[in-house]
């Protein structure tokens, strides 16, 4: 299975991709009576929003990189480190700029 592999390419997309999932499942649970385009003009435009997602886009990661450190996957964990920091400062300076 590709989640056994251990390697810093693997790290890096999924981690990239678990966010993205993250916001499409708070927006089927939370905000599906909204267009998608106008629930995440509604994100970008709210603060609390903002936070609201980011803390779940983060903690997923944080759960993913949990995941690998604990089976000795160091090269994915360190891929998913990677983005989850680059995630956490893209939150921080779009919070900053609203």
């Amino acid at each position: 299975m590709i989640f056994k592999n251990n390697n810093l390419a693997l790290g890096l997309v999924l981690a990239l991709i678990v966010p993205v999932l993250v916001i499409f499942i708070i927006y089927f649970l939370r905000f599906s009576y909204y267009p998608f385009g106008e629930f995440l003009q509604t994100v970008a435009q709210e603060s609390r929003l903002v936070t609201f997602v980011s803390v779940w886009c983060l903690v997923a990661n944080i759960a993913l990189f949990t995941l690998y450190i604990n089976t000795n996957k160091y090269q994915t964990a360190k891929g998913v480190f990677i983005v989850t920091i680059l995630y956490g400062l893209s939150f921080l300076l779009l919070k900053v700029f609203i």
